[in-house]
């Protein structure tokens, strides 16, 4: 019998490296730490994140989770894995702000192949930026180590993200009314939706590399794919604080349209005119180079426009002035008006993108 069947089967030896674990914690657990709040108690390491709410007449919690998609096949192949994090914090925190929900902490889960603590710590270190965006805190986390399951440069992100709103505060659809004016908020690009459509279009389809510098959009390919989602959080939070907003809108798959539609009530329409906007240059390169229709586009990808606020008419300006003032690129992509026998949904969608 040799010496290794002699030691016996061991949990290093079935592919799980506890210590590298250890290692990626020390490494991340600084960066985490960043992404606190005053109310956080405790600290990293325990089996719960603990957080005092504080002092709400009323308070609802509000709770999201989400993950990236198959944006991570991008980043794993281009070992650029700092930026990830941040999509993943922006896909649940703008989703709980949407009902005017402040966010107040995330938890984090990482399934991987085998612990790279360098890598890990790169992933970790994007989600507490991300954190840090959205004025939240990094409550805590699970990295599981999945060997036999996972390829050793394989993994997957998602999260939970808590939030809380009064509920006299309570922003949605009832609030809505005829005559509101819909603001759009632009993207900062895909965004992390529509990225097997976006993958099979420019990297097979097309046969375009990652690495590959594309005049049209000045830089690599890979370099836009990877652009980070941008997080709305603290700017929708402040835009409610101070304009009568009815409610806003996370624009994520199933694109403008699919997800306005969730938040205008029936009997009424949003009339978005295509022609307020021009989708960025990754937008056309996938419709022209994959031959992908308008219909197809406007249900996978965002189009440029990231998120939606529907205001009252009387603080349309107020609140035009408060996005610019935050260096977000806004403009008036419609309003809300009674739906007629003709209207098939509660979103209507008319005219043409310039240039596009």
């Amino acid at each position: 019998m040799s010496e290794t069947q002699n030691q016996g089967a061991s949990y290093a030896a079935a592919g799980v490296d506890i210590e590298a674990g250890d290692r990626a914690v020390e490494l991340f657990a600084p960066l985490a730490k960043k992404a606190t709040r005053p109310e956080v108690r405790g600290s990293l390491g325990g089996f719960a994140g603990l957080f005092a709410l504080g002092k709400y007449k009323e308070p609802l919690l509000a709770a999201g989770s989400d993950g990236v998609g198959t944006k991570l096949a991008v980043a794993q192949a281009m070992g650029k894995h700092d930026t990830i994090g941040i999509d993943l914090v922006a896909m649940c925190v703008d989703d709980l702000v949407v009902c005017g929900a402040e966010p107040l902490f995330l938890q984090d889960y990482i399934a991987i192949g085998k612990v790279v603590p360098e890598h890990v710590a790169q992933i970790v270190s994007g989600i507490a930026e991300g954190c840090i965006q959205a004025g939240c805190a990094l409550l805590g986390g699970e990295t599981a180590e999945h060997p036999g399951l996972m390829a050793e440069g394989e993994y997957d992100v998602s999260a939970t993200a808590v939030g809380v709103v009064e509920a006299d505060e309570l922003l949605g659809p009832d609030r809505v009314r005829s005559g509101d004016v819909v603001i759009g908020m632009a993207s900062s690009g895909l965004h992390s939706n529509g990225y097997s459509l976006a993958r099979h279009v420019l990297l097979e389809v097309a046969g375009l590399p990652l690495d590959g510098y594309v005049e049209e959009l000045g830089r690599t390919l890979g370099e836009e794919m990877l652009e980070p989602t941008r997080i709305y959080a603290l700017d929708c939070l402040s835009l409610a604080a101070e304009c009568e907003v009815r409610t806003f809108c996370h624009v994520t798959g199933g694109g403008l349209a699919g997800n306005l539609v969730r938040v205008i009530p029936e009997g009424l329409v949003a009339e978005i005119s295509r022609s307020t906007w021009t989708p960025g240059q990754i937008f056309r390169s996938i419709a022209d180079l994959g031959k992908v229709s308008q219909e197809e586009m406007e249900k996978t990808f965002n189009m440029g426009v990231g998120m939606v606020a529907v205001v009252s008419p009387e603080d349309r300006d107020r609140a035009m002035a408060m996005l610019t003032a935050r260096h977000i690129d806004a403009w008036v992509l419609g309003e809300v008006r009674q739906a007629t026998e003709e209207d098939t949904s509660g979103v209507a969608l008319t005219g043409d993108h310039p240039r596009y």
